[in-house]
């Protein structure tokens, strides 16, 4: 048997032997087949990152000269020598300061009931696979609901408060799922010891459990902020306008959002090329304000991260 080698078979439990020059031809096959993946990945990142800095090349390059302070505090014009984008900036604020919390607060919410109150089984199987089933549901759909819903049951028209709403309806099945992931992974030998100091289930949640999940959590809402902030199609449905004079300040204002305005700022660059160059100052704006929206969020997670 010297010139053997004990192969154990998991799949059958039946013992096989092999020669040294096969486990020798077997490794060098995986070997190569391991090169050419990492061959095959390291292409696919390189011709990721390249079509990445040719967007962000072309942005950048017909934005020049268009991102100035007349442009950010100026009011939305058909003249594009004197369109500005100040009531779609803060258009575009106020409807995060409606998704964050209802998301947050519904999202973690849900997330802490269904991973440490409700009882494990089918149901709670059938619930989490619907939840995660929302996800890959198109945008538009949720746009036809809160159209139905907001804009027309609650009368809430094309307002802040009912396209924030509406948004909040699309990224909510993100913030759940990623909450329950990070809840699911605190260790229960943490939960253990606050029940075993005498804790009660909701401080033990409240004080251990919360905060040791919060790097998660934080994830999650960082990539619904992000999508919620350059979706479009809910917002054309719920009949968001293009072109606003007025700056809304309250939730209950007519608004526009960025994504809005590229939008119809690049249907609008077929007649006029100016347009075109308003189009990549407006995602330039867009793409600033949603790093500065992740960077506080990573700041948070990153804060809590360290102390726990």
């Amino acid at each position: 048997m010297k010139d053997t080698v004990y192969v154990d078979n998991k799949k059958n439990g039946i013992e096989t032997y092999i020669s040294a020059e096969m486990a020798q031809k077997r490794m060098k096959k995986r070997i190569l087949l391991d090169k050419a993946a990492g061959i095959i990945f390291s292409f696919t990142i390189i011709f990721a990152l390249f079509v990445l800095g040719l967007l962000i090349y072309r942005v950048v390059s017909e934005s020049i000269g268009w991102v100035d302070i007349q442009f950010l505090t100026g009011k939305l014009s058909i003249s594009a020598e004197r369109a500005g984008i100040k009531s779609v900036i803060i258009g575009s604020i106020l409807l995060m300061v409606i998704v964050a919390p209802v998301t947050l607060f519904l999202g973690v919410g849900t997330a802490i009931y269904m991973e440490e109150y409700s009882k494990k089984g089918a149901i709670q199987s059938l619930i989490n696979t619907n939840i995660s089933n929302l996800s890959g549901v198109p945008s538009v759909i949720f746009g036809l609901l809160g159209l139905t819903v907001f804009g027309r049951l609650f009368n809430l028209g094309s307002s802040v408060l009912a396209g924030g709403l509406t948004m909040s309806l699309l990224v909510l099945p993100i913030v759940v799922v990623s909450s329950q992931e990070a809840i699911r992974a605190v260790p229960n030998f943490l939960r253990d010891a606050s029940y075993a100091l005498g804790a009660t289930k909701w401080t033990t949640i409240w004080r251990i459990v919360l905060p040791t999940a919060i790097p998660g959590i934080m994830t999650g809402s960082i990539l619904s902020l992000s999508r919620a902030i350059g979706e479009t199609a809910p917002l054309v449905v719920l009949g968001i306008p293009a072109l606003i004079l007025r700056t809304p300040t309250s939730v209950m204002d007519d608004f526009t959002a960025l994504p809005i305005q590229i939008y119809y700022w690049t249907l609008d660059a077929v007649l006029t090329k100016e347009y075109a160059n308003l189009a990549a100052a407006t995602i330039v704006v867009l793409l600033v304000l949603l790093f500065v929206m992740n960077s506080i969020a990573i700041i948070i997670r990153n804060k809590f991260q360290r102390r726990y």
